[in-house]
């Protein structure tokens, strides 16, 4: 990843400390999960992923804490309560699906089901993979580190410019790795 090596003691330089301090232990994944399949009752958490009340209470409390659930009245008995997922929470969807497909790869063999598809033709999601900044695919022979005033400076010197953004719905990957669908 090139000769520069992140600052491996300075916690606060990377955002993986703290994503591990919000969501680094089973339970926090557990409810975000159950979350994602439409849970959103402290008694359906409970019942459902089996969690001690007291673990429950403190996991539901630290992931609104943090923003990635908000706390509110139910609509229909404003006395009961009701945990949903915050645009925050719907952004750890990337994250929660790569550690799932690194389990069923490495972990022990079942069979999914039900299997995640995409809505409009029902096949199953593709791997969640590192995008380039034009949707290229990488893999970690293709990362390099690099001081921020550096960013698109290529080896020999010449600049690059960002590309777009992709959006939801741009295609990135047609099947053949010598061809990018164009976006849109």
């Amino acid at each position: 990843m090139g000769d520069l090596r992140e600052p491996l003691k300075e916690l606060n330089e990377c955002g993986l400390p703290e994503a591990l301090e919000v969501m680094g232990e089973r339970w926090s994944f557990m409810i975000l999960r159950a979350s994602f399949n439409g849970l959103h009752h402290f008694e359906e958490f409970l019942n459902e992923l089996g969690i001690a009340r007291n673990i429950l209470s403190n996991r539901l409390a630290k992931l609104v804490e943090h923003e990635i659930l908000n706390r509110e009245p139910c609509a229909d008995d404003k006395r009961r309560i009701e945990y949903r997922l915050t645009p925050k929470g719907f952004d750890l969807l990337p994250a929660m699906l790569a550690l799932r497909q690194w389990g069923q790869k490495y972990g022990v063999e079942v069979a999914e089901n039900p299997v995640l598809v995409d809505e409009v033709d029902r096949q199953p999601i593709g791997p969640v993979s590192i995008l380039a900044h034009d949707g290229r695919i990488l893999d970690h022979t293709d990362l390099w580190l690099t001081e921020r005033e550096n960013v698109g400076t290529r080896a020999d010197g010449s600049r690059s410019a960002p590309s777009p953004a992709l959006g939801r719905g741009d295609t990135v990957y047609s099947g053949d790795d010598s061809k990018l669908a164009a976006n849109g």
